[in-house]
């Protein structure tokens, strides 16, 4: 990239307002613009430094600021990124790993919990199976170039899976090799503010916007195979249907 100072302009060193602030707002301004486009690389903290004359200090709170909202991203060993965002198409049912690949990011997950248990009487109902039934449940944060995207809940039944130690990655590739993927689902959504203890997890501000979605995925022969609840981002997701006229 050129010098980021000729591209956005240089900051304004009177008024009121700290430097980093300034920057911070420069930054967020060219973003909307469509200045910097997603997935665009920013310099390297010592050349913005450099073209705005000011300390690298004040880079660094600017670009964790902008981080934290999730405008940029930044990818160990590869710098800072303009942080695109991730269209969900609610017309086809794939996993979030699947998604992210689709788009050239790195997915990884943070497990919160892992376990093996009893069914309860409202996962009973959700996945149709008798009282005392087995299920695995999978809490875990998702991850896209090292950006915290989603919160996951997941339960699925015991038939499905042949232990927790089977799930890598991709709880859908677990499935899949087990020849127990689902091929449609129902889905509900709803908008929603993040509390405290999930706000902290995302390393977001409490109360920000989000995106709650309740999944049930069916085999080809109608039984039900995951009930997963998420909560997704509200500044890094646009949800997309596709509408037609068609009975």
């Amino acid at each position: 990239m050129a010098n980021l100072a000729g591209l956005i302009g240089a900051l304004d060193d009177g008024g009121r307002g700290s430097l980093y602030a300034k920057l911070r707002d420069a930054l967020r301004d060219a973003i909307d613009r469509g200045v910097l486009k997603p997935q665009e690389a920013l310099p390297a903290e010592r050349d913005m430094a450099q073209d705005f004359g000011i300390s690298r200090i004040t880079v660094r709170k600017a670009l964790d600021s902008l981080v934290a909202d999730g405008l940029l991203t930044r990818r160990q060993g590869a710098g800072t990124f303009v942080a695109g965002r991730v269209e969900k198409q609610f017309s086809k049912l794939s996993s979030f790993s699947e998604d992210m690949a689709a788009r050239g990011r790195s997915v990884r997950s943070e497990w919160l919990h892992q376990a093996e248990g009893a069914v309860t009487p409202d996962e009973a109902l959700m996945l149709g199976l008798s009282p005392g039934s087995a299920v695995y449940r999978f809490n875990r944060i998702r991850y896209a170039d090292e950006l915290p995207m989603a919160l996951e809940h997941a339960v699925i039944p015991g038939f499905a899976l042949s232990g927790l130690d089977v799930v890598g990655r991709s709880l859908y590739a677990a499935l899949q090799d087990a020849g127990m993927r689902p091929v449609r689902a129902l889905q509900r959504l709803r908008a929603v503010s993040f509390d405290a203890d999930q706000a902290k997890l995302l390393g977001i501000e409490p109360g920000a916007p989000g995106l709650f979605i309740e999944r049930r995925g069916f085999l080809d022969d109608g039984r039900a195979v995951e009930a997963t609840q998420s909560w997704y981002r509200g500044d890094a997701y646009d949800f997309v249907a596709e509408l037609n006229t068609r009975a």
